[in-house]
């Protein structure tokens, strides 16, 4: 199979070394609108660099956008019209009627195309998933979301990023979904500005705060930071009638408690969002070349992208408004 890459930034070049593990690729080819840095990528990895981005969507079999979120619903329209199975990074779009395009676009192409939300394949997130709907925790009261990177993104990413709700927080709004099975209905969020003035100079937070409420009335909390000084720190609480579950809590949590002789956790904590999630980026990856090649059906689709979206719509309406914001205001 030859596969088109189209963005060779940070997660772009790191895809890019999980395709070439991936023994159904017999070729990768790679497009950047920065054509010397695809091709010093394609160098290094010893693959072809296109000439342009156009060059992607001729002669594969398929193609994988991790480009910048601007230029996201342009490329899927592309590829999904050139009759490709897709893979994009989150999000679809920065707004929903753009999405709605695009989601109208793909089914008229009648092509696959898979929204990248790796916690999907993380196989913590998976066993929770599991857990609950076999009924090991009993009915589900509570859910506590945290999502912190231990430093934030360069300044020029952020006007374009669609902010902390959409960006950020959108993982976990899918992953929330994906694993309890419930829609969110509404929901109050908040934020402040605690570091860089870049982040309010775009009407953006850096720290971020949300309660949720989600059909059957269960609650969940959310909290989100940029400036995560311990390190990289993803988890999710399930509490329910039967038991408790966490997702995240490893020997590498960037957490330390104040109880006197408690140890745990010992080992480093993660640096960075690839280190943590490498094993789900892999499987995800591998999960949309069998979509490619006809052995299985998207595990994400536009549809479940434009769910997650919805909940970001009404968190940074939330924020901005200073009330609950029940999600069907914002629904197309």
């Amino acid at each position: 199979m030859r596969m088109a890459l189209v963005g060779v930034g940070r997660i772009g070049s790191s895809h890019a070394e999980v395709v070439l593990a991936n023994p159904d690729v017999t070729e990768l080819l790679i497009a950047d609108a920065d054509v010397s840095r695809a091709r010093e990528v394609a160098d290094k990895l010893g693959v072809t660099a296109l000439g342009c981005v156009d060059d992607a969507f001729r002669d594969v079999d398929a193609v994988m956008i991790a480009a910048p979120t601007s230029v996201h619903a342009g490329l899927i329209v592309r590829g999904a019209r050139a009759g490709l199975p897709v893979f994009c990074e989150k999000p679809v779009a920065l707004d929903v009627p753009s999405t709605v395009e695009v989601i109208d676009a793909v089914r008229q192409a009648g092509t696959q195309v898979h929204i990248g939300f790796h916690r999907r394949f993380d196989a913590g997130y998976r066993n929770a998933r599991r857990a609950l709907r076999e009924g090991e925790l009993g009915d589900l009261h509570r859910v506590h979301l945290v999502t912190a990177d231990p430093q934030p993104p360069h300044g020029s990413y952020i006007p374009h990023s669609g902010g902390i709700f959409r960006d950020c927080h959108i993982h976990d709004f899918d992953v929330l979904r994906w694993t309890t099975g419930r829609e969110v209905v509404e929901v109050y969020a908040t934020g402040s500005n605690r570091g860089a003035d870049f982040f309010r100079a775009a009407g953006d937070v850096d720290n971020s705060a949300a309660l949720l409420r989600l059909d059957g009335d269960v609650l969940v909390t959310m909290q989100g930071s940029r400036y995560n000084g311990g390190g990289y720190d993803v988890r999710m609480e399930l509490a329910g009638s039967a038991g408790s579950l966490v997702v995240g809590l490893d020997e590498r949590t960037p957490v330390r408690s104040a109880e006197p002789g408690v140890r745990f956790p010992t080992g480093p904590p993660w640096p960075n969002f690839w280190e943590r999630f490498t094993p789900a980026y892999a499987a995800e990856i591998d999960a949309f070349v069998d979509v490619a090649l006809g052995r299985a059906a998207s595990p994400c689709t536009v549809e479940e992208a434009l769910a997650a979206l919805y909940v970001a719509e009404a968190a940074d309406r939330s924020r901005r408004e200073h009330r609950p914001v029940a999600v069907a205001e914002v629904m197309a």
